[in-house]
């Protein structure tokens, strides 16, 4: 996703100067989330039999830091995991692809990772539901299921000798993302979870949250109304980002059309601060937005980036008050 160009005036650059440092404070009294740099000493006490992980090496005698990032301790563990990096996959994530090629009985998809992904025809179900064995006839219309440039949600089921994925779309839920927007952000901002497939029922919108940093934002997939809206790349132009979509938007609801974008609109925003993305944090930007009247185009502004920043900052400062 783009970095947003907001012009902040002198009065919102003390705000957000100030709010960043409320955040900064809140983090620093966390012990397993201090910030460190390359080559930082990491305190600990060596008569515990610490065990050095990811991001992590000993010099002189200490445990220092081979990456910028945020310290990390589980029991014994201490670890480093960086501010920023290329998605890391795990057996069971929840991954947003985009088709990038249809070869034979495998489609190929780009995914945010250092190599492309394949998902097997034998791996997903056929548009009929029947369970049974593919035939040179699906392999021939493997078109008709996913092309080139078409979005799909699918589940890595492992990894190949080459170190490509394995991804398998066995379920219901799985399968190609229509009526929708797709958005990137950096993946470290998308935690695991148990639940990454959301439905926003008050909005008639449905949410996926990658692993992989590719966000879903789409009209819920059980709606009868048939309405389609044309998927946003990453490298999509500012006016885009305006939500001006292309000409099958008129058969759109323009409620749902609106509630679309100002999701999108609050995830951009959120990505852009660096803030954790999970639904609840979604919302309460979403809710935000309309409590405070600002019109969807206007959340893209520096006011509304102000804003979310002080909410933040004194959610994390009232939450430290109530553990205290």
């Amino acid at each position: 996703m783009r970095d947003l160009e907001l012009s902040l005036n002198q009065g919102q650059r003390v705000r957000l100067k100030k709010a960043l440092q409320q955040l900064q404070d809140c983090s620093s009294k966390v012990q397993f989330s201090a910030p460190v740099t390359v080559a930082d000493t990491i305190p600990v006490n060596q008569e515990d039999g610490v065990l050095k992980g990811h991001g992590t090496s000993e010099l002189n005698g200490e445990v220092v830091a081979t990456v910028c990032g945020l310290v990390e301790r589980v029991n014994k563990l201490v670890l480093v995991r960086p501010f920023r990096s290329r998605y890391k996959p795990e057996i069971g994530d929840i991954i947003v692809g985009r088709v990038i090629e249809v070869a034979p009985k495998r489609w190929k998809l780009e995914i945010n990772f250092s190599q492309d992904a394949v998902l097997m025809l034998s791996s997903m179900n056929l548009p009929d539901g029947i369970q049974r064995r593919r035939t040179a006839l699906d392999e021939l219309n493997m078109r008709t299921i996913f092309e080139e440039n078409d979005v799909i949600c699918a589940e890595v089921r492992g990894f190949q000798h080459d170190g490509s994925l394995h991804l398998q779309a066995r379920s219901e839920k799985y399968g190609k993302l229509e009526k929708g927007l797709l958005l990137t952000v950096s993946p470290y901002l998308v935690k695991r979870r148990k639940q990454h497939f959301h439905f926003l029922e008050q909005f008639g919108v449905d949410l996926i949250l990658g692993c992989n940093g590719f966000i879903w934002v789409g009209g819920h997939a059980g709606s009868e109304k048939d309405y389609t809206i044309e998927e946003e790349h990453s490298r999509s132009d500012q006016n885009n980002k305006s939500c001006e979509s292309s000409a099958t938007v008129e058969d759109i609801p323009l409620t749902v059309r609106e509630n679309i974008c100002r999701i999108a609109n609050a995830v951009r925003i959120l990505s852009e601060l660096g803030f954790y993305i999970s639904m609840e944090v979604i919302m309460d930007a979403v809710e935000a937005s309309i409590g405070w009247n600002f019109e969807i185009r206007d959340m893209l502004g520096a006011e509304f980036y102000v804003r979310i920043a002080e909410r933040e900052a004194q959610r994390r400062k009232s939450q430290s008050k109530k553990k205290i």
